[in-house]
């Protein structure tokens, strides 16, 4: 089976390339470290060190990755970390957040799962660990790290029901894969008994790492001076929004009750469609404005209906200029998107009927009043109106939701006491 999924992957690469170079028309990283992808590299470093290789794909892996991959540096000072992504944006993301660590943090692509490339990877790295973040399985990867003898966790590891029965249908394929993972550290119960039967043999319950990062001094002080030049009005957040779900929005909008000078800020998922989503504003005859041409000294005009969230790295700060907080990816089934950043700001969080991806944690921060459900864009938008109408239940959330996110911190330590034997 692992023979057919490389020779398909190989027939397929062609296009994949094809892909990746009209997909940089948009987003010029794309047609960048063509060499990383295909498993080609410089030179070798002049000093051998121990290596950690960790893989994050995009932003929320990244971002997510933070406190492991600090106290996996702080735990092992003589170690390096190999950080591999898939897209660009989580390359810039990594590049901004690891900055601190210097030349003990090195970035890379992840190499196509060609069966040959991962293995020219594992060769030039050394790697004494794999360190693979929440849900990223790669059959061909995962035979070279077992045939090099390099352990292969899965940490912060979450699966669905529904991708479960994806993974299932796969069959021999995924089956052989999971019984090369040596060690998954999974965010519930649930996800750990899922994970378990696709074969893995060794699962630990260590909760979401997501609940132990810490918000960036810059962040803070970007968000301050956001909220600054907004000004008194009262601010709903839309973070994190996926094609269509604007639409609903801005439709849900027009017939909404908020208050007459709140201002909707609203941030899409991908950088790529920032200017589709501007003209979807402009179609609805809202004035907008956009952060990127937000000066130091500049306000945001009274007569703007919409601020539109078109920079990369400042979702914290987003939060932080705002009153409350709906979590996109929620109002169509797509699987929502993490609602603890919000949530360990302070901020009421809305979020849609389609949690899938992430449904435990969902169920949790309502059931500790510091979230809500909303079925649909009118109930959004009618449950904002009453929030940012009303401060003392606005504020009295937003408690809820802070002490929600402190309850839960915990996972990284957890994280590295399993993943410390596989590392004497």
């Amino acid at each position: 089976m692992r023979l057919l999924y490389t020779l398909a992957w190989w027939l397929a690469l062609p296009l994949v390339l094809a892909r990746l170079w009209l997909r940089g028309r948009q987003e010029p990283g794309y047609r960048q470290h063509w060499g990383e992808r295909l498993g080609f590299y410089g030179r070798q470093p002049t000093t051998a060190t121990d290596t950690i290789w960790l893989h994050a794909v995009s932003v929320g892996e990244t971002r997510a990755a933070e406190p492991l991959i600090d106290a996996l540096l702080a735990a092992w000072p003589r170690c390096r970390i190999v950080l591999t992504h898939m897209t660009p944006t989580g390359r810039a993301t990594g590049k901004s957040l690891f900055a601190k660590h210097g030349a003990r943090l090195v970035q890379s692509y992840l190499p196509y799962d060609t069966g040959a490339m991962p293995a020219r990877f594992i060769r030039h790295f050394s790697p004494r660990i794999c360190i693979l973040m929440e849900t990223e399985v790669w059959p061909n990867l995962i035979h070279q790290c077992n045939r090099y003898k390099v352990p292969v966790v899965l940490a912060n590891a979450r699966l669905s029901q529904r991708s479960l029965g994806k993974a299932q249908r796969l069959g021999k394929l995924i089956a052989d894969a999971a019984r090369g993972i040596t060690l998954v550290a999974a965010q519930t119960q649930d996800d750990a008994d899922r994970v378990r039967q696709l074969g893995v043999q060794h699962v630990v319950v260590t909760g979401s790492i997501k609940f132990d990062v810490v918000v960036p001094e810059a962040a803070l002080a970007t968000g301050a001076w956001l909220r600054g030049a907004i000004g008194q009005r009262p601010v709903l957040l839309c973070a994190s929004t996926r094609e269509g779900e604007e639409q609903l929005i801005f439709d849900a909008l027009a017939r909404a009750s908020l208050p007459a000078h709140a201002l909707l800020l609203i941030v899409p998922r991908h950088p790529q469609r920032f200017d589709e989503v501007e003209k979807l504003i402009a179609a609805q005859g809202l004035a907008v404005q956009r952060r990127s041409g937000l000066a130091q000294d500049d306000v945001v005009a009274a007569g703007t209906q919409v601020l539109l969230g078109d920079t990369m790295g400042e979702m914290f700060a987003y939060y932080v200029a705002c009153d409350c907080a709906f979590v996109g990816g929620s109002l169509l089934p797509l699987g929502g998107q993490n609602l603890i950043e919000p949530a360990a700001l302070g901020k009421p969080v809305l979020i849609g009927p389609h949690t899938f991806n992430f449904a435990l944690v969902t169920e949790q921060a309502i059931a500790a009043g510091g979230a809500a459900l909303v079925a649909d864009a009118d109930a959004l938008m009618a449950q904002a109106a009453v929030l940012l109408q009303d401060p003392a239940q606005l504020a009295s959330m937003g408690q809820k939701a802070l002490a929600f996110a402190n309850q839960h911190r915990g996972a990284t330590p957890r994280t590295i006491a399993a993943i410390q034997p596989l590392l004497r």
